[in-house]
């Protein structure tokens, strides 16, 4: 198994707009490798897209194995995201609507990586879409919105359709509150305390998980 991103997908990582880092972003990939080829193809899933930064390792993972990736975002921007707040990119807001739209740097970044025909894009809300949602997945990566209602209902809404032995990947994980939000760090602990998931691998805040027990 490769288990590294070819050189291509490692210069588009870095040159698009985002926010992970390169050793969490080789983190990921490596859990999207193994999680393709485990899980017999079975498509990998990830809730925030932003402008496809972590969707190109994903993507590079996916092509490696001859699956897909589903890429779940309204692309309105998360609440940090909004004017006035940190994470605020001018550049990205539709001077039309007056609105964050980040679609457009989203299928930009795709392009330029060559991956476009491995990425589902699905445009709305994460939970109305998992309700719809019936396929079995074989990796789950949570990186939406940092409110306890948003990182709750990714959570609730996606790992019923992960399958035995797939992986749970939380981003943006802090145990201390003065290193960020602590809504990941919860549905982490979640995860971990309902006996479904074993911690597999912890890279700064990103935290591998396997499911290996039955749901609750």
């Amino acid at each position: 198994m490769r288990m590294a991103p070819t050189p291509t997908a490692l210069a588009a990582f870095e040159e698009a707009k985002g926010f992970m880092p390169l050793d969490e972003g080789l983190a990921l990939h490596a859990a999207a490798e193994h999680a393709a080829a485990e899980l017999g193809g079975l498509p990998l899933l990830e809730v925030g897209t932003y402008c496809g930064r972590s969707t190109i390792l994903l993507a590079d993972a996916a092509r490696a194995a001859g699956t897909s990736v589903v890429t779940v975002d309204h692309h309105r921007g998360s609440e940090e995201q909004q004017p006035g707040w940190e994470y605020h990119d001018a550049s990205l807001v539709d001077p039309e609507v007056g609105r964050m739209d980040t679609l457009p740097a989203f299928r930009r970044t795709l392009h330029r990586a060559g991956l476009e025909e491995h990425v589902i894009a699905v445009v709305g809300r994460s939970p109305r879409i998992a309700a719809l949602w019936h396929a079995p997945l074989a990796l789950v990566f949570v990186d939406g919105g940092h409110t306890d209602e948003h990182a709750t209902a990714d959570y609730e809404g996606w790992t019923p359709h992960l399958a035995e032995g797939g992986l749970l990947v939380i981003h943006d994980v802090f145990p201390d509150p003065a290193d960020g939000g602590q809504a990941p760090y919860r549905i982490y602990r979640r995860a971990l305390e309902s006996g479904e998931f074993t911690e597999v691998s912890v890279t700064r805040s990103l935290r591998v998980l396997r499911r290996t027990g039955v749901r609750r």
